[in-house]
């Protein structure tokens, strides 16, 4: 067994233990003892552990830890306001049993969550629910609690889709884990506080676009197949779809991608061939992505045959290229492009509510406009280095 697991097992199984005993019984005592003992093993091999906890996975650094899916605990940690745990050398066993105790008031419903900050205290035990834009907040109101606050953008996953397509440009490789590793960490920012957060990036330079699109795409295909009612992993599937919708653009030259002005007959026929070589790059990638194939072949296509590529017999597309169609147009609109202003959430919102059976899919355009209509939407500068504007449901 991994030392990542046996300590995981031991917290939990000591977090039980102490719901059952009383503070000065040995049987407590004995049961942190031998869990931070599981925890000195795992700091020798990391120095600086991370975990995430979803519904039903966790996930150590940026990898999905298979033993542990379905783990009843995953979720409890998740809704008692533990979706985040980071841990750093020097931790001491007094640090160890406070991080317990406090956890253990949370699960057990004693301990209120607040929306305030954390004091920033020093500790090498960090821990909360992610929140709106990036924060961890504040996990109960007790007292100052002997815990930092987490800092949690989307810093680490935009560099990671950046490198995603620059390692598809450069060597021909497309990097799976590191994208399914980047929906994950997608899916722990949109549930802080136990709601849907849909923290959307700002786009800061032209160049960073595909980027910046990437990942707002992702974001809300995730959103919306919540919305419409698909299970965990289905969400995911959708999310990585629209995280690698564009991966064909790492085909297109970058002068036409970043052109101001209006394109050619000649450039507009290189930018349309991107779906054909996006789904080719997915399936050479992996036959299993066959989702995430199809919505990069079919994401410009609409549900009357209009768009590209023309279909040489007309079909309809499948439902997730459908829905990721919507979220692309949206982002697409309400970002600064080089010949035109971002629109404004209510104008693209009207324009796919009029093309509504045209464009597109009747069912998850209203799906998807009640959803947007049901946030609260913020809108202003973003804060740096990170999310920006964030859309929290009330």
């Amino acid at each position: 067994m991994s030392a990542p697991v046996e300590f995981l097992l031991s917290l939990t199984r000591t977090l039980a233990i102490m719901s059952l005993y009383g503070e000065s019984h040995p049987r407590r005592q004995g049961a942190v003892e031998h869990s931070f003992e599981r925890l000195a093993t795992l700091l020798t091999e990391n120095p600086r552990p991370q975990f995430s906890f979803l519904a039903d996975e966790v996930v150590y650094g940026k990898r999905a830890m298979r033993e542990l899916q379905e783990w009843e605990w995953s979720r409890r940690l998740a809704d008692a306001g533990l979706q985040r745990l980071e841990i750093e050398s020097g931790v001491t066993l007094e640090e160890y049993a406070d991080f317990l105790e406090q956890a253990g008031e949370l699960l057990s419903g004693v301990a209120q969550r607040s929306t305030s900050m954390r004091p920033e205290v020093h500790t090498h035990i960090r821990y909360g629910a992610v929140g709106l834009q990036g924060e961890v907040r504040e996990s109960v109101e007790r007292k100052p609690l002997a815990t930092a606050t987490l800092s949690y953008t989307l810093d680490e996953e935009a560099d990671a889709v950046r490198w995603i397509h620059q390692e598809m440009g450069e060597s021909g490789t497309l990097a799976l884990f590191e994208a399914e590793a980047v929906v994950r960490s997608l899916s722990v920012a949109m549930h802080g506080s136990n709601r849907v957060v849909v923290p959307l990036l700002r786009l800061k330079e032209f160049d960073q676009y595909t980027t910046t699109h990437s990942i707002n795409v992702g974001v809300l295909a995730m959103a919306l197949a919540e919305t419409l009612g698909f299970g965990a992993r289905d969400v995911r599937s959708f999310g990585t779809a629209g995280l690698l919708h564009d991966i064909g653009k790492v085909r297109v030259p970058r002068d036409i991608l970043v052109k101001p002005g209006r394109l050619s007959a000649e450039e507009r026929a290189v930018l349309d061939r991107h779906p054909v070589d996006g789904a080719r790059i997915i399936l050479e990638s992996d036959e299993q992505l066959g989702v995430a194939c199809a919505v990069a072949y079919e994401h410009h296509i609409m549900i009357d045959g209009g768009g590209y590529p023309t279909m040489r017999y007309p079909r309809e597309c499948h439902y997730a290229s459908r829905l990721v169609h919507v979220c692309d147009v949206f982002d697409a609109l309400c970002t600064d492009r080089p010949y035109r202003e971002a629109w404004a959430i209510d104008r693209a919102l009207a324009y796919i509510g009029e093309r509504a059976g045209t464009e597109f899919d009747p069912e998850i355009a209203r799906a998807f406009e009640s959803m947007m209509r049901r946030f609260e939407v913020q809108i202003g500068a973003a804060p740096s280095g990170g999310a920006a504007p964030a859309l929290a449901s009330p």
